[in-house]
């Protein structure tokens, strides 16, 4: 398979993040989704939003999120409302919580676990979609960018259960019993990024930010300090690209705290996220680096 570009730079400010945006020469179109993490309230990780105004605002677009699946401050949308608007999101773009009306359902083409994903309904708003992720650790995951935003972001509350169980039950308060063998959820996250790719008609640009680089994800209330020195921002059109780019940063890193999120990753084989992506067709590991600096 042909390498696939991925766009770095050292720098990240709001400049950097519409420079490295515009090198990758795809213009989005129409009604423009910018997907992001808000953020559990108590965790201080999460993507800041003096760094992303320039861009989204650029793109005209709207800051998307779905509700979480887990006990906290954004399972419901009443009170995800008030974490959006804590977290000074609301102050400079457009925001819409895409499951506060329900969900619906996209198919799963090629799926060893799930035939079906279960998306915010007002994903059918939207016709392009700005994938614009933390690279982090994650508890359950190994480590959280393009693919785990994709997937685990853009799926409905009750969506994000059905991946966390690989397709065994869409209730929240069942996920923790029924938890699968770690693979099969890790390919499932990548079986509803085929999804999400094929509703969008490949109508998705992918930006990671490797920052505040935690262990932990946004979605905890109380992550660990970074465990290393930031790293830059990368940009790709293919999201197993951009995010084996980014694993590949933190393994050759001369930064000792990798050990820490290596740790972390190796420990939930979060690597098979990406090869069953790559099995999927949906992008491949065969990439190039270009430095913009």
């Amino acid at each position: 398979m042909q390498k696939s570009k991925v766009y770095f730079t050292k720098e990240i400010t709001p400049e950097s993040l519409i420079k490295i945006y515009e090198a990758l020469g795809k213009e989005l179109e129409g009604k423009v989704a910018v997907k992001i993490s808000t953020g559990e309230p108590g965790g201080h990780n999460f993507l800041n939003p003096n760094l992303i105004k320039g861009l989204v605002n650029k793109l005209d677009g709207t800051i998307v999120e779905c509700n979480t699946a887990y006990a906290g401050r954004r399972n419901t949308t009443e009170e995800h409302w008030k974490a959006i608007k804590e977290h000074g999101f609301m102050d400079i773009a457009k925001v819409d919580i895409m499951d506060e009306d329900g969900d619906m359902s996209i198919p799963v083409k090629n799926g060893l676990h799930l035939k079906g994903n279960y998306v915010g309904a007002h994903l059918a708003n939207y016709d392009s979609m700005l994938m614009l992720s933390h690279f982090k650790g994650h508890a359950m995951g190994g480590f959280g960018g393009a693919l785990k935003n994709m997937s685990i972001g853009v799926a409905s509350s009750a969506g994000k259960t059905w991946i966390h169980t690989a397709g065994s039950t869409k209730v929240p308060n069942e996920l923790w019993g029924n938890l699968p063998k770690q693979d099969y959820f890790l390919e499932s996250m990548a079986e509803a990024d085929e999804s999400v790719i094929n509703y969008m008609k490949g109508n998705i640009v992918y930006i990671n930010v490797i920052n505040n680089i935690s262990i932990d994800c946004d979605c905890d209330n109380n992550p660990e300090a970074p465990c290393m020195a930031d790293i830059g921002i990368t940009a790709s059109l293919d999201p197993v690209a951009i995010d084996k780019a980014c694993l590949d940063f933190i393994y050759n890193s001369e930064d000792p705290g990798k050990q820490r999120l290596i740790n972390r990753i190796e420990e939930k084989h979060g690597i098979r996220t990406v090869e069953h992506a790559e099995e999927l067709g949906i992008g491949t590991t065969n990439y190039e680096l270009i430095s913009i600096d």
